[in-house]
C-alpha cells in the first residue's frame, strides 16, 4: 500500500470563524468534515497516513501583503490553528510564507524522510493555497489527491473553479470515498488526473 500525507492547509484563526479578518466562509463548513477525517486517521493502527498541518506565518512586512491584506503574522492569534483542528502528539507542523506549502519550507524533505508517495490536499483556499500546494506536489513527483469536501474557498464558485483545475492533475474525491478505498485495501489515487483530456 502507498504512504500518504494529508496536508491540512491554513485552518487558522485569521481564516476560519466569524472573527477572522480574512475569513474564508466555506472554511467554517468543512471543520466537521476535517474533524471526522482526523478522528479516522488518529484511530488507525498503521502509520501509513500522516497528518501534516500547514501554518501560514508571515513576517511583519511580508511581500504577500503587497497584494493581500495583512494576515497570519507569525506569533499572533491569527496565525494559530483553530482549536477544533489543533495538531496533536507528534503530528508535523510546517510554517509557510507563500501560497504553496512547498515554497521555501521543509515539506518536501519531511515527505521524503517519511517515504511518503502521495500528497492529499485539504484546507483553504481551494483555488489559491490548496491549488498551489497540489501543483508543487506534482512538480516534485508526488501523486496528488484532493478531498473535495475537506477544501473550501471564499465562495462556492471559487471552490468549484479550484476543483475543476485540480481535477486536471489530481484525483478529486470525497472523504467517504477516500476512507472507503483504504478500508477496501485499494490505492485511493488510482484513476487520478485527466489522461484523456476530458476536463473542460
Amino acid at each position: 500500500m502507498p504512504r500518504h500525507a494529508i496536508v491540512v492547509i491554513d485552518m487558522l484563526n485569521d481564516f476560519i470563524g466569524e472573527k477572522a479578518p480574512l475569513r474564508c466562509p466555506g472554511g467554517d463548513d468543512i471543520v466537521p468534515n476535517l474533524q471526522r477525517l482526523f478522528k479516522w486517521v488518529r484511530g488507525r493502527k498503521d502509520d501509513d497516513i500522516h497528518l501534516v498541518h500547514i501554518q501560514e506565518a508571515h513576517r511583519k512586512n511580508d511581500a504577500d501583503f503587497r497584494v493581500r491584506p495583512v494576515h497570519a503574522v507569525k506569533g499572533t492569534w491569527g496565525s494559530d490553528f483553530i482549536k477544533d483542528l489543533y495538531p496533536e502528539g507528534d503530528e508535523y507542523t510546517i510554517p509557510k510564507r507563500r501560497h504553496s506549502a512547498f515554497a521555501h519550507t521543509d515539506l518536501d524533505l519531511y515527505l521524503r524522510e517519511e517515504n511518503i508517495d502521495t500528497v492529499v490536499v485539504t484546507g483553504v483556499w481551494t483555488n489559491v493555497c490548496v491549488r498551489s500546494t497540489a501543483s508543487d506536489a506534482l512538480y516534485n513527483a508526488y501523486k496528488v489527491i484532493t478531498l473535495s469536501d475537506a477544501c473550501a474557498s471564499k465562495t462556492e464558485e471559487m471552490h468549484q473553479y479550484g476543483l475543476n483545475d485540480l481535477s486536471i492533475f489530481t484525483k478529486v474525491m470525497t472523504i467517504d470515498e477516500y476512507i472507503d478505498a483504504w478500508e477496501k485495501g485499494e490505492d485511493p489515487w488510482l484513476g487520478g488526473g485527466d489522461q484523456e483530456n476530458k476536463v473542460e
